[in-house]
């Protein structure tokens, strides 16, 4: 499931480095088969503490992680929706991605100039979300024009092109005052009839605040900490806190010297975890396991993915064929030990075609060709 997040900002934010430590753990997970598409293009593996532990049960030649994809976008300056800069290459990436990754600066540094004089991420931010507002205005215009014409038809299509025509009304509305396409107050439909205008606005966003190491253990009380996580608050989404750089140097560590770093800079863990985590579930992505002697592997699929449709992710024969998906839990694994275990407890299930894929599923997928 090829999906992909962008990284965005304004210039000198950050958006390489972070970029640069994302592409730098990729290339040490030497059991995926990574790639680095072009310069700016990377595929990350997802961190999961449960292919692990089930790895651990079935000690396969290899395990898997599930992964996704991070654009470095060039850096947006005002006036971009209007092709300042190198806003026609920053508009034309971000529309090819799934989910937006949005940097804010807070950390000082007088050797990297800050294109707006001051730290303040929630100007940025506005910044950033006006330049989007207007690119969306326009291609909400431009399909105006077109619906206005078809109004003017009888029946059936004067009907809907009236009804869509009062859509992109309430859409330009809000646009008009720079509020996104996903924090409209849209219907389910709604969202549906516009999707094929690929707004910017309307693409999941997650806020990532971009800190020096000292502040990493100020951050509870750091205003620029404090305002970046109100901002995600108000959009009902996540913010990340981390040291660009530190996480950039981290990567370059030896893997038997990273537990020391981490714990001399306070942290449990690489902030690049909590940043892949989070985009995975921003773009609603939930992981089910295949397992076996060759390979344990992880899967991305979307809430609501049936059983067939689960086997095509693996191979299209595996759909085309599916006969039955032999389903148990992976904390089954985990309590019971073994894959025999779980069968002798009862624990292993039959479904079918039509079973609902859940979180956490290890599945044998049984087929015929």
């Amino acid at each position: 499931m090829a999906l992909s997040v962008g990284i965005v900002g304004l210039p000198n934010v950050g958006k390489s480095t972070l970029f640069n430590a994302l592409a730098s753990a990729a290339a040490e997970a030497a059991s995926y088969p990574f790639s680095t598409i072009q310069p700016n293009v990377g595929v990350v593996p997802v961190p999961d503490e449960r292919l692990d532990r089930i790895a651990e049960r079935v000690k396969p030649k290899k395990k898997t992680p599930t992964a996704l994809e991070f654009v470095d976008i060039a850096g947006l300056v005002r006036g971009a929706s209007k092709g300042e800069g190198l806003g026609n290459q920053f508009l034309a990436n971000i529309r090819e991605v799934d989910a937006v990754l949005h940097v804010l600066r807070c950390f000082a540094d007088e050797n990297v100039a800050h294109v707006e004089g001051q730290l303040d991420p929630e100007r940025d931010s506005a910044i950033v979300n006006t330049e989007l507002c207007l690119k969306d205005l326009e291609t909400v215009d431009k399909r105006r024009e077109r619906a206005q014409k078809m109004a003017k038809a009888a029946g059936k299509a004067g009907d809907e092109a009236k009804a869509e025509l009062e859509l992109l009304d309430r859409v330009r509305s809000s646009l008009d005052a720079a509020v996104a396409v996903r924090a409209a107050a849209l219907s389910p439909s709604d969202r549906a009839r516009l999707r094929g205008l690929f707004l910017l606005t309307e693409k999941p966003v997650l806020y990532v605040a971009n800190v020096a190491e000292e502040q990493l253990t100020t951050q509870e009380r750091d205003p620029c900490v404090r305002a970046v996580r109100a901002l995600a608050a108000r959009e009902g989404t996540d913010a990340i806190v981390l040291a660009a750089r530190i996480e950039a140097e981290i990567q370059q560590l030896p893997s038997e010297e990273r537990a020391g770093f981490l714990a001399s800079v306070g942290l449990e863990e690489p902030g690049l975890h909590k940043v892949v985590r989070a985009a995975y579930r921003l773009l609603g992505l939930h992981t089910f396991f295949t397992l076996g002697e060759e390979e344990c592997r992880a899967w991305a699929f979307k809430k609501g993915t049936r059983a067939q449709e689960a086997a095509g992710l693996i191979h299209t024969d595996f759909e085309r064929g599916f006969i039955k998906a032999e389903v148990m839990r992976w904390e089954d694994l985990q309590s019971h030990g073994s894959e025999a275990a779980v069968r002798d407890k009862g624990l292993m299930r039959i479904e079918g075609r039509d079973y609902l894929v859940q979180d956490g599923d290890c599945i044998h997928f049984r087929f015929n060709v």
